[in-house]
């Protein structure tokens, strides 16, 4: 096939031989089935900024590190520079996280490097040797849905025991190999520590491999393994080999909503006390 733009730089650095087929394309990326020697890679090749919008990414970034403070302000401002920045940030994100993924023991492609802003990683495929099929594709048996869901929940453990959360996981983002599950697709990690949305979007997560996983057992639809792994995290006491039950209680009791004006009331006039005293303080001067 004719050899992608987007590719032509490292067949001209030789870090691959040859571009077989494309594989898919999103709004973020398109990827490709390469050679690389005698090895069959993927090539993931993220789209130019000019055809994707930062709008819906803003709740993944925060809580991100930003190299710099000259690119964190840039990035504030919104100018040309800082977009160019964010852009590679947002790259880099996805390359970190599956190296750190990939030494922790969590099941998702293994990188490969990461040249002239494309990521080369390792192809997963089928029994036959064809690309492996995403978990929304196939059907389980009983068994067969158990245990991927106790893979899935352990590497989502894993993740946020490195203080990660994938952030769009569900059945599209799963691969099936013949040896298991396998996560995809990182560029919107999160920060479970920095980001204020983390626990919902750890919850939307482990409740998508839930509703997928348990139209084939449906005892799985009772459980609430993404809050008892978060209440973990909080307490400090979440380890990569905790042994969840998915068993959770819920906190019931309502919640004292004139206490806590009463606290924002106070809150307000003591700054307000202080802010007359340095005023106060200033005229003297």
């Amino acid at each position: 096939m004719k050899t992608p733009k987007g590719l032509q730089a490292l067949i001209d650095d030789g870090m691959i031989d040859e571009v077989l087929r494309p594989l898919k394309s999103g709004k973020e990326a398109s990827v490709y089935v390469v050679r690389s020697g005698s090895e069959i890679l993927c090539a993931k090749v993220y789209k130019d900024m000019a055809q994707r919008s930062f709008q819906a990414r803003v709740q993944y970034q925060e809580g991100r590190k930003v190299r710099g403070s000259r690119h964190a302000r840039a990035i504030g401002k919104a100018s040309k520079f800082g977009r160019r920045q964010q852009e590679t940030d947002w790259k880099n994100s996805e390359v970190d996280a599956l190296y750190r993924l990939a030494d922790a023991g969590v099941c998702v492609p293994r990188p490969h490097g990461y040249f002239h802003g494309v990521l080369l990683m390792a192809l997963i495929t089928d029994e036959s040797g064809a690309s492996a099929p995403r978990l929304g594709e196939v059907e389980l048996v009983p068994g067969q849905a158990r245990a991927f869901h106790a893979e899935l929940i352990r590497d989502v453990v894993r993740m946020l025991c490195l203080g990660l959360i994938h952030g769009d996981l569900s059945e599209y983002n799963v691969l099936v190999a013949p040896d298991g599950p396998v996560l995809i697709d990182f560029p919107q990690v999160v920060s479970a520590a920095g980001n204020n949305g983390a626990r919902a979007m750890l919850l939307r997560d482990v409740h998508n491999l839930r509703d997928c996983l348990g139209r084939f057992a449906p005892e799985l639809n009772d459980s609430h393994f993404g809050e008892e792994m978060w209440a973990l995290y909080e307490k400090g006491e979440l380890k990569p080999d905790t042994e969840l039950t998915g068993r959770f209680v819920f906190d019931q009791r309502k919640a004292d909503v004139r206490a806590v004006l009463v606290s924002i009331e106070d809150a307000r006039q003591e700054a307000l006390i202080r802010q007359q005293g340095r005023e106060q303080a200033a005229e003297q001067d």
